[in-house]
């Protein structure tokens, strides 16, 4: 859960603009009033902005007792995701902690003090959490607790073991994110905000938390290889090195990028699974919690693909443009046009002697299929400049006119930061 909440910084600032663009009123999305909140559920809030990032805004943007308990959720799966990254904890003890964690919800007590990582707190300030989950109705106790105990369990078997096939890639995947997609759209449906189908449709509901665990184990190759950690599937990355840490040697850098590429290529195909999942919301809240992760996902695949700087430092999708994405995510046609134009991106960038060109290729195109009216066809024929059409000089016109509202809302949340 700790990559999901890393797009972004100052997450009151993007949820204001994110209520200025469903309507502006609180009516539509109402601001958490800290007078009717207790001292531990402030407390609790706090953590959830200092941990979660673009994330927080997105929780905050749900409504009543669910926000309430999508807060705790995270913090939560926060705390076993810490003890999972904790390279100091021995297996001996981190082990029978993940198998463990979802008991210490009902242990007023417990506490873990020793952690080295960056949100200790969490785990550090344990009995405020445990005490206000403990205050949640029960359905929410029981699809957190669920959720945790399989997470735990998951997480537990694979620091054990590799990540190996591309198979058991995406079983990671599912238990570290898609369970949070299975468990909460079980609770949008028993709480009637959703159709029944949202939480019975348990494979697109799994896609949904894949995808972005995905995007962000690609993008943070050198982050969990300085860590100590590895996440991508020998199944792949051992056609283009011995060791999955040779990827990060200047003399191995173009057959990284190909692997790299062959991941994202995989990727792809979670999308046409999002948009069924999003196109079946109806509720305003809901559509944003889950839509606004996705388009994140897709801009971040966009930006690493055939990226040489995964390998050597830190790729991030630009404040401003992440701005634009969180207003923009805010109905299906919306979310199709902006799949769409980052795996145009893609296309642009696909090398014609990558390896994975022709799937890479393929899986766009039926993506793009997707996102287009009925009955329109995809073309990738390269014109002449004559040949132009007055539709793709729009796309550029308007292009450069996002960008400059996109550097214009940077440096306006920077000022308010300052």
């Amino acid at each position: 859960m700790e990559r999901v909440g890393k797009w972004l910084g100052r997450p009151r600032e993007l949820y204001n603009l994110l209520r200025f663009k469903m309507g502006g009123g609180a009516a539509v999305m109402p601001p958490l009033d800290q007078d009717v909140l207790s001292d531990r559920l402030k407390t609790c809030y706090r953590y959830l902005n200092q941990t979660s990032r673009s994330f927080a805004a997105v929780i905050q943007a749900l409504d009543g007792e669910l926000r309430h308990a999508v807060c705790i959720l995270y913090l939560v799966l926060r705390a076993l995701d810490t003890v999972e990254d904790d390279m100091t904890i021995s297996l001996e003890t981190k082990v029978p902690m993940l198998h463990d964690f979802h008991s210490y919800l009902y242990q007023p007590d417990w506490r873990y003090m020793e952690s080295k990582e960056k949100y200790k707190q969490v785990l550090e300030d344990f009995p405020t959490i445990s005490l206000e989950f403990r205050n949640l109705a029960k359905v929410y106790r029981d699809m957190i607790a669920d959720i945790c105990h399989k997470m735990g369990a998951g997480m537990a078997e694979f620091l054990q073991k590799k990540v190996d096939s591309l198979q058991e890639w995406d079983k990671y995947c599912h238990y570290v994110v898609g369970l949070v997609g299975t468990g909460l759209s079980r609770l949008f449906s028993v709480l009637e905000l959703e159709d029944p189908i949202i939480g019975l449709d348990t494979e697109l509901a799994n896609s949904m938390g894949v995808f972005i665990e995905k995007a962000i184990i690609i993008r943070d190759y050198l982050e969990d290889q300085l860590a100590g950690r590895e996440f991508w599937p020998r199944e792949v990355w051992s056609r283009y090195a011995k060791k999955l840490s040779d990827l990060a040697k200047p003399e191995n850098i173009d057959v990284a990028v190909q692997c790299m590429n062959e991941l994202i290529t995989n990727a792809l195909r979670h999308i046409p699974h999002v948009l069924t999942y999003l196109s079946r919301l109806k509720t305003q809240s809901v559509f944003n919690f889950c839509a606004i992760p996705q388009v994140m996902a897709i801009a971040t695949l966009a930006a690493c693909y055939n990226n040489k700087q995964v390998f050597r430092g830190v790729v991030k999708i630009r404040k401003g443009q992440a701005v634009t994405l969180m207003m923009d995510a805010t109905n299906i046609q919306a979310v199709k046009s902006i799949m769409y134009q980052y795996v145009e991106e893609i296309y642009r960038k696909i090398p014609s002697a990558d390896p994975s060109s022709n799937k890479t290729q393929q899986i766009i195109v039926s993506i793009q299929t997707l996102c287009l009216p009925s009955g329109t066809v995809v073309s990738h024929n390269h014109y002449s400049p004559i040949y132009l059409s007055c539709t793709v000089l729009l796309a550029a016109l308007s292009w450069q006119y996002l960008s400059a509202m996109s550097e214009a809302l940077e440096e306006d949340v920077q000022a308010n930061e300052n």
